[in-house]
């Protein structure tokens, strides 16, 4: 295949957010065409990318059409079509991350097996198929209960304190996770080419707004024991590994108050906690992506200056064309670099965009990071 020159090569991207735009903006350096497939007609790719395609990615003879002139087709969302990716497959058509492995991932259930079936460490889990079936487990509460299928950024979890307060469950398949007592959330993305080459993203912190159980700030490198670093590296790859996934990989791990670091999702795609590699790292886990898919050589991780990610999230209250306070007010500040993601509209706790602060020093960068989420206000 021709890599570099223009045209030569077409590679579809199913979802047009803003994973796959700032993916575009990697790919342009490489002379990469992209076509992206996305219901939405102002989706944050629409402007930028090679070719748009309005359409539907859970339809499989949009999403099969979508990627029958394509050489790669690879994904930005897990909500997509996996039996026409599997047809595609079949044509001869390169899909990665490969169709099983998407299937596996998009429901809870089979991606807690998977762990459980390859020895990697997770929470203890019951799988049910209706709220009736939960009471069968009240010797093991408290739990968070979790839909099987179709649960993102928060959406689809619920916290189960007691027996008999379920009446906010959901009566739907879904997996009981019990609770872990975690000391911090911390996440590694790993990436692996077609030829078994496998490289791990240093570890990063994560730390959630509590209300809308995104992540608001992220912290690389994560403050943790050298001994801890090390398994998590070593889980993420065993992870990557045992999938056989071709692409980007983000492990979201628990570090518990014992030191025990246990798996807790993974999305076989790129993912809000390796947006700072972008400035932070001498790689970005977007070219990371796109060289993993392409069977080239991976790119050096290593941290060039340590960083701090806040999320730009709509807030609460505001739905409407979107506005931005306090933006100039920040980038005259040093290390502090934006990123808005193109969405006309905002709605509370939307991702808006996010802004990376690096400096010689984290907790110069923290204090900056607090700035930039106290001043920069998405409004309507």
């Amino acid at each position: 295949m021709q890599y570099f020159e223009p045209d030569k090569l077409k590679i579809g991207v199913l979802g047009g957010g803003q994973l796959g735009r700032m993916m575009i903006q990697s790919a342009i350096n490489y002379n990469l065409h992209i076509c992206v497939l996305d219901p939405d007609p102002q989706a944050p790719c629409k402007a930028i990318a090679s070719e748009f395609t309005k359409g539907s990615l859970t339809d499989y003879d949009t999403v099969y059409k979508f990627g029958k002139d394509k050489d790669i087709i690879t994904i930005e969302i897990e909500n997509v079509n996996v039996e026409a990716l599997k047809a595609l497959e079949k044509d001869g058509k390169k899909v990665y991350p490969q169709p099983h492995i998407i299937e596996t991932i998009q429901d809870k259930g089979l991606q807690k097996m998977f762990y459980q079936r390859n020895d990697i460490p997770s929470a203890d889990f019951f799988l049910t198929e209706s709220k009736n079936q939960i009471v069968k487990y009240k010797d093991f509460f408290p739990f968070f209960q979790k839909l099987r299928k179709g649960g993102y950024d928060g959406k689809g979890v619920v916290k189960l304190g007691h027996p008999n307060k379920i009446d906010h469950a959901f009566d739907e398949p879904s997996v009981l996770e019990r609770l872990v007592d975690f000391d911090k959330e911390i996440s590694v993305i790993v990436a692996r080419n077609a030829s078994g080459e496998c490289k791990c993203f240093p570890v990063v912190e994560c730390e959630f707004n509590p209300e809308a159980n995104l992540v608001e700030f992220l912290f690389s490198p994560a403050n943790i024991k050298k001994s801890t670093e090390k398994e998590a590296y070593k889980i993420a790859a065993r992870v990557a590994e045992k999938l056989g996934i071709i692409g980007i990989l983000a492990v979201e791990m628990f570090l518990t108050k014992d030191g025990k670091v246990l798996v807790n999702e993974v999305a076989p795609r790129p993912h809000n906690s390796g947006h700072h590699t972008i400035e932070a790292n001498v790689t970005s886990q977007f070219e990371q992506h796109l060289r993993a898919i392409l069977n080239l050589p991976l790119g050096d991780t290593s941290i060039l200056k340590p960083g701090v990610m806040v999320n730009l999230l709509g807030e609460k209250g505001h739905n409407g064309p979107a506005r931005y306070e306090g933006l100039l007010d920040m980038i005259k500040f040093k290390g502090v670099h934006v990123h808005l993601y193109g969405k006309a509209q905002t709605k509370s706790f939307r991702k808006m965009g996010h802004v990376t602060v690096i400096d010689d020093d984290l907790t110069a960068a923290k204090k900056k990071a607090i700035m930039v989420k106290d001043t920069i206000k998405v409004i309507s």
